[in-house]
């Protein structure tokens, strides 16, 4: 059952740039939502990503700090991304039901300031895995 969900969201993934890497981001997603299940808070499951991407030799970084440019000053705020992964994919992790447009604009405010082209918006929080491709037009 899961490699033919996994095979149907490979299809759709294609024609999108990094479409590997997000493949990957998102098998490690479907497994730690299959092995927890739905109902603990986001911190559980960050923690989990992070055993299963260094199982899988996926490279990370988590809580990556970006600092927002204003002219010719960096602004005393700062946005944390859940996790930074492959060097490429903004994923931010949620466990709530249902992603609101909220999070959704987060993301394109992560990928605007990091300068990355590829979010994942991904939501623990529902019977089955939940995710978003947030991709930044130029």
């Amino acid at each position: 059952m899961i490699l033919e969900e996994a095979k149907e969201i490979y299809k759709t993934l294609e024609s999108y740039p990094l479409q590997e890497e997000a493949f990957q981001v998102i098998g490690a997603c479907m497994d730690v939502h299959m092995e927890l299940g739905k109902g603990f808070l986001e911190i559980v499951y960050k923690e989990a990503l992070e055993y299963e991407f260094r199982k899988r030799g996926i490279a990370f970084e988590r809580e990556k700090k970006f600092d927002i440019q204003y002219k010719e000053i960096t602004l005393a705020h700062s946005y944390y991304a859940d996790f930074v992964v492959c060097n490429n994919i903004i994923l931010e992790v949620k466990a709530q039901e249902g992603v609101i447009e909220e999070h959704y604009k987060q993301v394109i405010n992560y990928l605007a300031v990091s300068k990355l082209q590829l979010g994942l918006l991904v939501n623990f929080g529902e019977a089955s895995l939940k995710f978003k491709r947030v991709v930044l037009t130029k």
